[in-house]
């Protein structure tokens, strides 16, 4: 599967916003939104994910809220897969299951519709996608959702990986991880 040179990673990079103290002080936000607004470089990061997964088994490609629903939709157009949203607990209409985890003060829950990958096959493979991997408590719990569901999560991919947090480590026990850039 193909990554990026260190010369299209700058690139992308560079059309990334630093924005310090936030949400709260010595916090570096990485804002994205100068990403998305390019359509250029969102181009060019949508051609590079379209190249890096059309050959692989999947499915579905399922996104984290709410992030992960732009860069998931986009993706699974291109690919002419189906879009499941992995939602915030009471968020969607239909009958779900959930998967809670834990926050630094209490615990939170993702939730998917209890339907979200039927099809014709037996364990359907899903590409989880989200913007940003930090801690991984999110991105776990939306792996273990996947699997609980009765679905494969064939990879993990976020746009940008925060390294020095180590939340990769906790989801590579469930499935394989990439992150397009990466900070250490």
């Amino acid at each position: 599967m193909k990554t990026l040179s260190t010369e299209d990673k700058n690139y992308l990079m560079g059309k990334i916003r630093d924005i310090p103290d936030f949400p709260k002080p010595g916090i570096v936000f990485k804002d994205i939104t100068t990403l998305l607004r390019d359509p250029k470089a969102f181009g060019f990061l949508m051609d590079h994910l379209e190249d890096r997964y059309k050959e692989m088994e999947i499915d579905f490609i399922a996104g984290i809220d709410s992030r992960g629903f732009i860069f998931g939709a986009a993706l699974a157009d291109r690919l002419e897969k189906g879009f499941v949203p992995i939602r915030k607990q009471g968020k969607l209409p239909y009958t779900t299951i959930g998967e809670k985890y834990a926050l630094e003060y209490g615990f939170d829950e993702i939730e998917i519709h209890i339907d979200a990958f039927e099809s014709d096959k037996e364990r359907p493979n899903v590409l989880l996608i989200d913007d940003l991997i930090a801690t991984g408590g999110t991105a776990t719990a939306a792996a273990n959702l996947i699997e609980k569901s009765g679905a494969h999560c064939v990879e993990a991919c976020f746009i940008l990986g925060l390294n020095f947090l180590r939340g990769d480590r906790k989801l590579q026990k469930i499935t394989s991880v990439y992150s397009v850039l990466e900070v250490d």
